[in-house]
């Protein structure tokens, strides 16, 4: 399956790259396991930041950034088996989860839950 590992990237960060790093990592954690049980795993960040920067984006939060980082969520979602949610406070995640439950898509809140991950 196809997961999208939805969690915090740029809340609770003020913004400071240091911290939306870190929180990158804290969403990759899982992905080397989803791998290993035979999923695909997905980050929408790793779509979104090279089209952003390749469109020209340069500051977090500009209108170019919220004109691609949401929406290349929702279309990854369109591709999507289920949705690994991470914990911590994200509107951009739960968000994902709202899409994925109005889509039919299974969401996990631990990564135990996902088939072949328990």
């Amino acid at each position: 399956m196809l997961i999208l590992i939805a969690g915090p990237y740029r809340s609770g960060t003020g913004d400071d790259p240091k911290k939306m790093a870190a929180n990158l990592k804290r969403l990759e954690e899982p992905s080397h396991k989803l791998f290993e049980a035979g999923h695909v795993p997905m980050i929408g960040e790793w779509v979104a930041l090279p089209i952003w920067h390749a469109a020209g984006g340069r500051s977090v939060g500009d209108a170019l950034y919220e004109q691609i980082f949401h929406p290349v969520a929702g279309r990854l979602l369109q591709l999507c088996d289920g949705v690994l949610r991470l914990a911590g406070e994200s509107k951009g995640a739960d968000n994902d989860v709202r899409i994925a439950r109005e889509r039919g898509i299974p969401v996990w809140h631990r990564l135990e839950d996902v088939p072949g991950c328990g």
